[in-house]
C-alpha cells in the first residue's frame, strides 16, 4: 500500500485536473460501486487509519486558521498547505496519532451501524 507521502506527492494542476476527471469517471462505474460499498463494511487498517486521521487533522488547521479556505484559488490553496505544513508539521503529527486511536475506536462502531442498515440481498 502507498504511504500517505506518496499519496499526496506535488502534483502540477494539469495532472490533478486529469486525475480527477478519470476518478469522477470511475466512481459511477458498477464494479467500484460494489468494491466501495464492500469496503465500507470492512475494519480499516491501521495506515487508513493514519491517513484519515491526517487529513482531517490537517483539515481542522485549515478551518482554524483560514476558514475561507473553500472558496480560494488553486494556487492560495498551495501556498497555504505549505505555510501549514512547514508551521504546524509537527504538531499535525502529533494530534494525528492521538486521532487515529479515536477513528480506530469509533470504526467498531462505524461498521456496527453500516452492517445493521445494510440491505439484504
Amino acid at each position: 500500500m502507498k504511504t500517505f507521502k506518496e499519496l499526496f506527492e506535488v502534483m502540477s494542476v494539469q495532472t490533478r485536473k486529469k486525475m480527477g476527471r478519470r476518478m469522477a469517471k470511475l466512481a459511477k462505474s458498477p464494479a467500484f460501486l460494489f468494491k466501495k460499498k464492500k469496503a465500507l463494511l470492512k475494519m480499516r487498517n491501521p495506515a487508513k487509519l493514519h491517513m484519515a486521521a491526517r487529513k482531517k487533522t490537517i483539515q481542522s488547521f485549515r478551518d482554524k486558521f483560514y476558514p475561507s479556505y473553500a472558496e480560494m484559488s488553486l494556487q492560495q490553496k498551495v501556498k497555504i498547505d505549505q505555510l501549514i505544513m512547514k508551521k504546524y508539521g509537527s504538531k499535525i503529527d502529533k494530534i494525528s496519532k492521538k486521532m487515529a486511536m479515536k477513528l480506530k475506536k469509533q470504526e467498531i462502531e462505524r461498521i456496527k451501524k453500516a452492517r445493521e442498515n445494510k440491505p439484504d440481498a
